[in-house]
C-alpha cells in the first residue's frame, strides 16, 4: 500500500470535526512558517534600511570629500627631494625644539620629543600641503606629560 493510500484511509477515519481541526492546525503552521521564513526577515531589513541608508550616505559624502582632497593634492605641482626636505625643515619650527630631522637616501626621519598633540596634527597637515609628502611610517608613543614621543618617516621623491 502506498503512502498516499494509507493517508487517505487515515483521513477518512477522522470525523468531520477532527478534519477541520487538522486543516486549521496545518493552515496555522503554514502561516507561521511563511512568517518566519519570508516575512519576518524582510520586515527586519525594512526596519533597519533607513538607518543604513543614512549611514551609507554620510560615508559616501566622506569618501567624496577625501576624493576631492586627493585630487586637489594631485593637482599641486610636485617638489623634488631637496625642496621637500627644505619644506619639512621649515615646518619643524611649529613643533618646537623637540623635533629633529635626519635624512638617509630618500627617507627623512623626524624624531619627536614631547610634541603637543594639536601642534603634531597641524604639522602633519602642513607637511601634506606644503611639502607635498605624507608619512610612510610613524611610531608614536604618548608620554605621561600628555605629549608625543617617537619617529615619523617620510619618503622623498626625486633627486
Amino acid at each position: 500500500m502506498s503512502l498516499r493510500a494509507a493517508w487517505q484511509i487515515r483521513w477518512q477515519a477522522f470525523t468531520l470535526r477532527e478534519q477541520r481541526w487538522l486543516l486549521t492546525a496545518c493552515g496555522l503552521v503554514s502561516l507561521a512558517l511563511v512568517w518566519w521564513v519570508a516575512m519576518a526577515p524582510a520586515l527586519a531589513v525594512l526596519k533597519t534600511a533607513d538607518a543604513k541608508h543614512r549611514a551609507l550616505g554620510s560615508e559616501l559624502q566622506q569618501m567624496q570629500r577625501l576624493q576631492a582632497q586627493a585630487q586637489a593634492l594631485q593637482a599641486l605641482p610636485s617638489l623634488d627631494g631637496q625642496e621637500t626636505r627644505r619644506a619639512l625643515e621649515a615646518s619643524l619650527k611649529s613643533l618646537g625644539t623637540g623635533a629633529q630631522l635626519a635624512q638617509q637616501m630618500d627617507r627623512v626621519t623626524v624624531t619627536l620629543k614631547g610634541a603637543n598633540a594639536q601642534a603634531l596634527a597641524q604639522w602633519l597637515s602642513a607637511t601634506r600641503q606644503n611639502a607635498h609628502v605624507v608619512p610612510t611610517e610613524a611610531r608614536l608613543k604618548r608620554t605621561s606629560a600628555g605629549g608625543w614621543d617617537g619617529t615619523v618617516v617620510f619618503t622623498l621623491v626625486g633627486p
